[in-house]
């Protein structure tokens, strides 16, 4: 049930797309909005119900199959789309995108994140898959299994290397890169995904952990906006 929705997800998305493509065209900043927050909207909504599929046996070898299969996926329905306000800040520094256009596609961004937020929840709270008994009841389940400190470090770590690779990975064969962006990822969330979640997106972090963003917002956007924003301007700063 949960790949059937997560599909369904990416499906509608997908149409979406498609759909804003056909008839916007001409009105570039709601056009790159709509797109920017469609795209998103797919990454946050199936993140939110991969989370729920962490304990699914055998561990961590389902949760870890799944989540490089719908990387993959991702990149491949998602082209042309950061899906990440860290990743948005790249043009704009480069003057690729102005500042308004990329401030546009950050809110976008956060705006599916709350949006893919809401939808998850209703669709736990109509319990149609066995992980989705309980999910609401949880609050903040926190990400966060090591101090302040270390769990800054390891997301400015994290999101370095991720940026980097993302970089480096320009001159690859797109269907090549999909899948070697998508091996990172998932070996970042096999090392520190216990510790962190291994998240390193500010919108993405959001819309899985709002609850704790509520509870300890200095803490959490500390880690988890300020460490991969500081990481980002450190690619941005070498390069």
């Amino acid at each position: 049930s949960s790949l059937l929705l997560m599909s369904g997800v990416v499906v509608a998305v997908g149409l979406c797309r498609r759909l804003t493509r056909r008839r916007l065209r001409s009105h570039p900043r709601l056009f790159a909005f709509l797109v920017e927050m469609f795209s998103t909207f797919q990454i946050c909504a199936c993140t939110n119900e991969l989370s729920l599929l962490g304990n699914v046996e055998p561990k961590p070898h389902t949760a870890l199959t799944l989540t490089y299969g719908f990387t993959v996926l991702h990149g491949l329905t998602l082209a042309g789309s950061t899906c990440n306000p860290c990743g948005t800040l790249q043009p704009m520094w480069g003057g690729g995108t102005s500042l308004r256009m990329g401030g546009l596609k950050i809110a976008a961004q956060f705006v599916a994140a709350v949006i893919a937020r809401v939808f998850m929840h209703f669709i736990w709270s109509l319990e149609m898959a066995e992980p989705h008994f309980g999910a609401l009841s949880q609050g903040c389940s926190s990400p966060m299994q090591t101090t302040e400190m270390q769990a800054f470090c390891i997301e400015l770590l994290f999101s370095v290397v991720f940026q980097l690779a993302v970089l480096r990975a320009e001159s690859v064969n797109p269907k090549y890169r999909v899948h070697l962006i998508a091996l990172l990822i998932t070996m970042l969330v096999y090392a520190g995904g216990n510790l962190t979640g291994a998240i390193f997106n500010p919108a993405l972090a959001f819309s899985l952990h709002a609850d704790c963003f509520y509870d300890k917002f200095l803490s959490y956007s500390l880690v988890y906006w300020i460490a991969p924003a500081l990481g980002k301007f450190l690619i941005l700063h070498a390069f």
